[in-house]
């Protein structure tokens, strides 16, 4: 938790600062009432006393008890202010954090894990700090300041007070040493549940599809009762922390007065009545010094679940993204689309064999290079090497004639169109996800001509009439095809110097499929394309193919020569169409 207090800034902590003084001045106010009481009790003991004596230091303690109010409300202000500010500030750190991660850091957690780290962990800090400030610095202020104030007055008094405070420090070390671990499984099962949850939402169809909602019943089930019994047991437990702290409240109460009536007993003459007075005076300390720790009780509440959250968000903003890009310079070339892969060699972390071995291909400005294989032989691991979502192992890869590594991120994400195997469209509209990504780099917005353009291009023309159709999120209100064309789109209107097709017409029609390539041809006839596929008459045209085969390369060449002279080809070719179709 201290690792994440030490984000707060200069104008938080100032408010920190100016909250623990309003909470002096509170403490001071409440403290000095029980004074007061003496001074009424001694007026009513003295012969001739007159009602204004009684009523001055009453008008004091009502005076005091306002001020105490404002300054509480005060407090109450700043630490909603810093609250609030730091939770904003955190969740932006933790979402600038996790978007500068690459792939293999993503896969350090869950998407469900960073959602509810960015959630509910976030509030969880968020909630100490507002009752934090207002509780743990007054907390401990009032108990010492009390104390102070009855050490002197009565050995017993004083004695059966700290006896009080030492159960109360027992039970509370008790309580939270049996609900700290519940609580980090707690976090870890929201984990669970949620992921349980999105997978079930966004798999509704196939559920349907399957007759399936009795297993995700019972799976949901299963870690819904897991996490409902875990926040039970630690929720009983913290339950016998108010009655625990009533019980000792009302017992030192009895024990003061108690000892109070064997002393008051025993005096005699004034001595009585003085002591009558100091126990009031007393009890009303002893109330305090209670009081202290019941507030605290309020802090170790929350405290197990909050130390839980704290460390998990420590995880995501200690882990830096394991790509380190170059800042303070951006390569300058005279060539444009010029792809190079030397001898690269990957391995995934904690895999025994590459996912590519060795391989080595140059494409000029403008190629157009396939990559085929059966599933898992390493297609688009080519792909992500070559926009950089992971590093080689071995070799390197030139854009350009620069090594990618050398780049900065943005200066590499420009030169390359980026269409995943997996169509991805963000909520909003058309135009905002053809638009989107230009304004980040590029100042500049598309014109609608421009977007226009891209989408003949891409063949989404005829379902895009108004740029202002909605797009749902995932683009679930678009069929597959749609949204790899609308995907396709994008790529093409950002002009960049290589588009990189990650098996991207997987859903289209072969003769939208033909057309399509066949404007890219056109329109694009400056841009490099490297394409995976596994369609053979997607990539008949191709200048060269690089045929994989477990991560290794089993022929690169044209189509005709692969078809003559390469087995593995060969195999996938004649799978799909015949020797007729193939000739043509």
């Amino acid at each position: 938790m201290l690792r994440l207090l030490k984000r707060l800034n200069r104008k938080e902590w100032l408010m920190i600062v100016v909250s623990v003084w309003f909470i002096v001045i509170q403490v001071s106010l409440e403290l000095a009432i029980p004074d007061y009481m003496t001074k009424i009790t001694n007026a009513l003991e003295t012969s001739g006393s007159t009602a204004i004596d009684i009523l001055r230091p009453g008008s004091r303690m009502l005076l005091y008890s306002l001020l105490s109010v404002a300054a509480a409300i005060v407090v109450g202000y700043f630490a909603a202010r810093v609250a609030a500010s730091f939770s904003a500030r955190l969740r932006q750190v933790v979402f600038d954090q996790v978007s500068a991660y690459s792939s293999a850091d993503i896969n350090r957690f869950s998407t469900a894990s960073l959602l509810t780290r960015s959630t509910n962990d976030i509030t969880q800090v968020q909630t100490l700090i507002a009752m934090g400030m207002q509780v743990l610095i007054k907390a401990p202020i009032t108990a010492i300041w009390a104390i102070t104030k009855i050490a002197n007055k009565n050995w017993e008094w004083t004695a059966a007070t700290g006896v009080a405070v030492v159960i109360l420090i027992v039970m509370l070390t008790v309580i939270l040493t049996l609900v700290q671990p519940r609580f980090k499984q707690v976090q870890q099962l929201t984990d669970r549940l949620n992921l349980v949850t999105g997978e079930n939402i966004s798999g509704i169809r196939v559920v349907h599809a399957y007759n399936a909602e009795a297993y995700q019943n019972n799976k949901f089930d299963h870690a819904n009762q897991e996490l409902t019994q875990t926040n039970l047991f630690a929720n009983r437990v913290l339950a016998m922390m108010n009655p625990g702290m009533s019980l000792i409240s009302n017992d030192l109460t009895l024990a003061v007065y108690a000892l109070g009536a064997t002393l008051i007993a025993t005096a005699t003459g004034a001595a009585k009545l003085k002591l009558f007075s100091n126990m009031i005076v007393f009890s009303s300390y002893a109330m305090q010094v209670i009081m202290a720790f019941l507030l605290l009780s309020i802090i170790f509440v929350i405290m197990p679940r909050v130390t839980v959250s704290a460390a998990r968000l420590n995880e995501v903003l200690t882990l830096k993204s394991s790509m380190s890009y170059p800042t303070n310079r951006q390569p300058q070339t005279t060539q444009s689309g010029t792809i190079q892969f030397e001898h690269v060699s990957f391995k995934f972390a904690g895999a025994e064999e590459n996912a590519v071995s060795d391989l080595s291909f140059q494409a000029q400005t403008g190629d157009t290079v396939a990559i085929i294989g059966a599933t898992g032989s390493g297609k688009s691991t080519v792909l992500n090497l070559l926009a950089r979502r992971y590093d080689v192992s071995a070799g390197r890869i030139l854009i350009d004639g620069i090594d990618v590594r050398d780049y900065p991120a943005a200066q590499l994400n420009d030169k390359i169109g980026y269409i995943p195997q997996k169509a991805v469209l963000f909520s909003g509209t058309i135009r905002s996800n053809i638009d989107f990504g230009i304004g980040a780099h590029k100042p500049e917005k598309l014109s609608d001509a421009q977007i226009h353009s891209a989408l003949v291009t891409a063949q989404a023309a005829d379902f895009t009439n108004d740029l202002a159709t909605p797009v749902a999120q995932h683009g679930d209100n678009f069929s597959g095809g749609q949204k790899q064309r609308l995907a396709i789109a994008r790529a093409i209107a950002r002009r960049p110097e290589i588009l990189l097709f990650d098996d991207s017409f997987s859903a289209l029609d072969y003769a939208t499929d033909a057309k399509l390539r066949q404007a890219l041809k056109q329109q694009a006839a400056q841009t490099t394309q490297v394409i995976v596929a596994q369609r053979i008459s997607t990539i008949m045209d191709a200048d060269q193919i690089i045929v994989l085969d477990q991560g290794q390369v089993a022929g690169i060449g044209t189509h005709t020569t692969l078809l003559a002279q390469n087995q593995v080809y060969q195999e996938i070719a004649y799978s799909q169409l015949s020797k007729e179709e193939l000739a043509e």
